[in-house]
């Protein structure tokens, strides 16, 4: 099959799971929140696909959300996720493609600094949307925001990640590589 209708395909499937998977934490707010379900998809599809659709589908992921069903809420919320769900697929992505070697570790080094830069992506879109709008938003807000409230997200991520490419890994579907091409040797 055609690598980009592959992709393209993929990126598809992960924007359609990226909108139901909300729905299965989202019966309990205080955790649906908490568990950033929208995020997964993302990220996989740009360790997956690549960092140019990881990045088109954390755009418009929140935004297609938000305009079908309503959640997350348009501005700012949906706006701000937006950017912060492009920078996590984009830079996923790209770092893991450039990666010397394509495995668990080089996961966690790649997921690790898209969440933290995507956090920071995110708090700086929080600024400047409330500041024009005359809202509010400290150091506080962004900590609690971006951290303390995502932690069980963080932590679901930096499982469930990890476990979901060794599984396609393992499958064939995704292999783990050298650079250059090379299989990196299994463990077992």
């Amino acid at each position: 099959m055609n690598r980009s209708i592959k992709n393209l395909t993929l990126a598809a499937m992960f924007l359609a799971l990226g909108l139901v998977l909300p729905f299965l934490t989202g019966q309990i707010p205080q955790i649906g929140s908490k568990l950033l379900p929208m995020h997964i998809p993302v990220f996989l599809c740009g360790l997956i696909c690549g960092w140019k659709y990881g990045g088109l589908v954390g755009f418009i992921l929140p935004l297609l959300r938000s305009a079908i069903f309503g959640m997350p809420v348009f501005f700012p919320a949906a706006t701000a996720m937006a950017f912060e769900l492009m920078t996590y697929g984009a830079l996923a992505g790209l770092l893991y493609s450039i990666s010397r070697w394509q495995c668990v570790r080089a996961l966690y080094r790649c997921l690790i600094s898209a969440m933290l830069a995507g956090r920071i992506v995110w708090g700086i879109v929080q600024y400047i949307q409330l500041g024009v709008s005359g809202g509010v938003f400290t150091w506080q807000i962004f900590f609690a925001g971006a951290f303390a409230d995502a932690l069980p997200g963080i932590i679901l991520q930096l499982i469930l990640i990890p476990c979901v490419m060794v599984a396609l890994n393992r499958s064939g579907l995704v292999r783990f590589q050298h650079v250059k091409g090379q299989e990196v040797p299994s463990a077992e």
